[in-house]
């Protein structure tokens, strides 16, 4: 009877878990847009110059917020995995709704030594009202070339 039974239940139990997770898997922070909007960088190229590499990060400002303070905190990955270098670049001014092109130079490095890069943190977020909340959680990332940018 005890057989039979689990024969029975065991289809049930696993139709269950399945259609519960489901759910929670559509969930994820960070394919799901937050619903006030949010800010996209995309390392769109880099290129040397002067023994240095220059990044190209395109920023999109999907929300509301105009930022007069966008702070982040960068770790830079060599090729082999070992970490190169760990800077800071305010990307503010942000507008609201406004893509624009940001450049920053990566001094000391070349390009080809650059792997990937990890927004390591949000450091300062301030939109025109004053310190601005879940600045972190609201940025994604995205890359057009082989290295990589990522949170």
């Amino acid at each position: 009877m005890v057989r039979t039974l689990k024969r029975v239940l065991l289809p049930f139990a696993i139709v269950a878990s399945v259609s519960f997770a489901a759910p929670m898997a559509s969930a994820d922070p960070q394919t799901t847009p937050p619903a006030g909007g949010s800010v996209n960088l995309e390392l769109n190229k880099l290129e040397p110059v002067n023994g240095n590499c220059r990044a190209y990060v395109v920023v999109d400002n999907k929300s509301e917020t105009t930022f007069k303070s966008y702070k982040i905190d960068l770790v830079l990955f060599q090729t082999d995995g070992i970490i190169g270098k760990r800077f800071s670049i305010d990307l503010a001014p942000l507008r609201p709704h406004k893509k624009t092109v940001k450049l920053f130079d990566i001094d000391g490095l070349a390009c080809d030594k650059i792997g990937s890069l990890l927004v390591n943190d949000v450091m300062e977020c301030k939109s025109d009202a004053g310190a601005a909340e879940n600045c972190l959680q609201n940025l994604t990332t995205s890359t057009l070339g082989k290295v990589q940018l990522s949170k």
